[in-house]
Formats: structure tokens, sequence, C-alpha cells
């Protein structure tokens, strides 16, 4: 194959293609280590690892398939993305499949997702509409926050009571899509000001509300609120009204096991009621700055989701510090690059689309790496492109397909030109 023919299919900003292709190698080496004990269990070596290269392998060629698309398409898309999501999540919360006490599961023709990851993509479409639509000379109409918080307030509300950390992540992506799209910055005070009094009233409400004593979920070790299995059983739905208040109990337990501050004696510790924060603590300690070395990590045999929710302490385990500010490094580079990318943009929609899949992914990524090292409440959210995964897998290859897309329709302005991004003072 000649140089023009891999230019062809390497369409795009390099910079991003070479982030996506180490975050793919990195995810290989970690998954293919952590999956010892899928590879016990199904007394396969090969399988695991197998079917995590084949995910990243139709993923990689959905995000080429994405690439290939112009931008404006993606604004005809969006009402259908909208609708679809808007009836998954109605049928999720209604009859959804539920595992380890979440009810965040649909299966259609023999393969099991979440439709909230669908669900992200199409609200930052939205949300990008809207404040391209509504910018003016000076930022967004002050009505763009309003149609904002309608549109994401209804996907928010069928999200947050079976998926807790996808809403406040959905939450996040909004307020930050609003400062970069110049909406009223008296407005966003505000908004933050009412969530922070809800976030009081709810965590309230859980914790009067809440029996942590019956949050199975939490303290079995075989917690997985990424992905779903074929082997594990399928739970009986929950009616209505549990619908609403059963992972009150999860949740408190969570924040209470969070706000703890009790010394236990190491001989009092029960590793099994904590497996998954306790080995995840045992990886990182165990650690140094280089690390174990690629496969020679001790807690993956401990670790039920070391593959998955909690990679990034196996990472930390067999990489060392430095790896792991590697790994940090490289999503960092991927915000900042499609900042530039962003600013390249001579219209605004492509370039707040641009940023809000940013924002989607990196805080996702801050999430989960809060989380393993101990600085947040267990979320269940995965690390994008590097934890195994099917369904989401693929669609965060999708949103990396479009910002190469972006980035292929992305010309340098004019020097009498400025863009919204580049206005805002948020990059420049």
């Amino acid at each position: 194959m000649n140089n023009k023919s891999l230019s062809n299919l390497f369409k795009g900003d390099k910079v991003i293609w070479m982030v996506f292709f180490l975050l793919c190698m990195i995810s290989i080496t970690e998954v293919y280590s952590a999956s010892s004990s899928l590879s016990y269990k199904g007394g396969n070596y090969w399988s695991p690892i197998i079917y995590h290269c084949s995910i990243l392998a139709v993923g990689t060629a959905m995000m080429v398939v994405v690439l290939n698309i112009k931008c404006r398409y993606f604004k005809l898309i969006t009402p259908v993305l909208l609708a679809v999501s808007f009836l998954m999540l109605l049928w999720v919360l209604i009859a959804g499949q539920t595992t380890n006490g979440a009810n965040r599961w649909i299966s259609f023709a023999g393969i099991q997702f979440q439709p909230s990851e669908i669900a992200k993509g199409a609200l930052v479409l939205a949300i990008a509409q809207i404040l391209s639509a509504m910018q003016t000379d000076h930022g967004a109409d002050r009505k763009a926050f309003k149609y904002i918080l309608a549109i994401s307030g209804i996907f928010i509300l069928l999200i947050v009571f079976e998926n807790l950390s996808t809403a406040m992540l959905i939450s996040l992506t909004v307020v930050l899509m609003m400062f970069v799209g110049r909406v009223p910055l008296n407005q966003i005070g505000r908004l933050l000001g009412v969530a922070a009094l809800g976030i009081i009233f709810i965590v309230s409400m859980v914790m009067i509300v809440g029996d942590d004593k019956k949050a199975e979920d939490e303290i079995s070790p075989k917690q997985n609120l990424t992905e779903r299995t074929s082997a594990e059983p399928q739970e009986e739905a929950p009616g209505l009204f549990d619908k609403v208040l059963h992972r009150a109990d999860t949740w408190k337990a969570r924040i209470k096991k969070f706000l703890s501050n009790d010394y236990v004696a190491p001989k009092d510790y029960d590793l099994d009621k904590d497996a998954q924060v306790a080995h995840a603590n045992i990886a990182i300690a165990s650690s140094n700055v280089v690390g174990k070395g690629p496969g020679n990590s001790n807690e993956r045999d401990f670790l039920s989701q070391a593959f998955s929710d909690f990679i990034y302490a196996i990472i930390i385990e067999e990489m060392g510090i430095e790896g792991a500010a590697i790994v940090a490094f490289l999503y960092i580079i991927l915000l900042f690059r499609t900042g530039i990318i962003a600013n390249r943009c001579e219209n605004s929609f492509p370039a707040f689309l641009a940023m809000g899949i940013a924002f989607l992914l990196v805080t996702q990524a801050l999430f989960n790496m809060l989380v393993a090292v101990g600085l947040a409440p267990v979320t269940g959210q995965p690390l994008p492109l590097i934890s195994k995964g099917g369904t989401s897998t693929i669609i965060n290859c999708v949103y990396i397909g479009v910002i190469l897309s972006i980035s292929r329709s992305a010309k340098k302005k004019k020097t009498d030109k400025t863009s919204p991004i580049e206005t805002s003072g948020v990059i420049a």
C-alpha cells in the first residue's frame, strides 16, 4: 500500500489518530492482562482478548465510516437519534433488563446495550445545534439556555434513577458546552446554584430513604455495571415504585463508604465484602514509579472488574505512575487537540459538536480515574477506549470518528474571523 492509499485511509487529524491508536494499544495490552479471571472461568486463554480485539475492529470500521460523512449530515440525524434515544430510555425504564440491581440494559437481536450511551451523543448533537443556531455577536441568545435546559432535563430525568453517574456525566458535559457556547454566565451561575441545592436535597433523601444493608450489588465482588455478559443471570425487573427508589440503597452504601473515616484494623478488614475498592487500593499501593510490567499484576486475579471499571488501577500497578500519567495525558491531548480543530472551524456547529464530544469522553475518563484511585465513590463508568466493553467501545469509536470528520472539513480561519470557541476565551 502506497503513501497515497494510506493517506486516504487515515483521513482527518493525525494527532487524533495517534491518540486513538495509543489508547487502543494500551487497551489490548491491559485487557489481555486483566482478563485472567475470565480466562480461568471460561477455560479459554484467548477468548476474552479475541472478543475485545473484534469489538475494537468493529469500532474502528465504524469510525472510518463516520469520518467520511460530511459534518452537515450530522444535523439531519439529530431528530432521529433524539426520538430513538427517548423511546429506548422509556423502554429500559419500563421493561429493561436488570443486573446487579441496575436496570440499564435492553436487548435487540441478541445484543445487549445501554440506551444511555446513544442518548449522550444525541444530546450533544442537539445542544450543539441549539448553540449554533442561537449565536449572536455578544454570545448565545438567552433563550438558548431555556431550550438546552428543557431537552437535557428530559433525558437526565429518564437516566438518573438507574444510572446516576451517567446523569452526572451528561450534566457536566452540558454545563461545559454552555460555557464554551457563550451562554450568559449569570444563567449558568443560577443553574449551578440550583443544581447544588438539588444535590444536597437528593443526598439527604437518599440517606433518609435508602437502606445500605440491602445494597447487595455494593458488597458483592461480582459487581459489574459497565457491561453485561451472557453468563450472568437476569433478575426480575422491579415494579414502577421500586424502579424509582431501589437504587437509593446502593447510593447510600457508596456515600457512607466514601465518607467513612473509621479506622479498621487489617485483621478486621473484610476483603470479600468490599472486594473491588480494597483490591484496587492494594494494586495502587503495591505499584511504584515504573510499575511491575505488563502482565505482572497480582490484583487482577482478585479484582473482578479489573478489565472494566477498575482497569486504571491495573494500569497503575503494571505501568506505574509514569504509565498512569501517560494515559491521563493522552486524554488531555485529545481535549486540547479537539479545541484546536474547533478553532479552525468556520461554522459554529461543528466546533460545538467537537468540543461536546471531547468533553464527554474526557470527563468520563476523569470519573473512572477518580474512582480507581479512591477520590470518588464507585460509579460503574468505564475508561473510554481502554476498558473492555461491547457497545460502549463501539460508540466511543464513533465519537472519535465524528471528531475526525470535523477535522477534515475544518479550515484555517481567515485573520479577520474569530470562531465562537476562540471568542469565548476558553481556548486560545
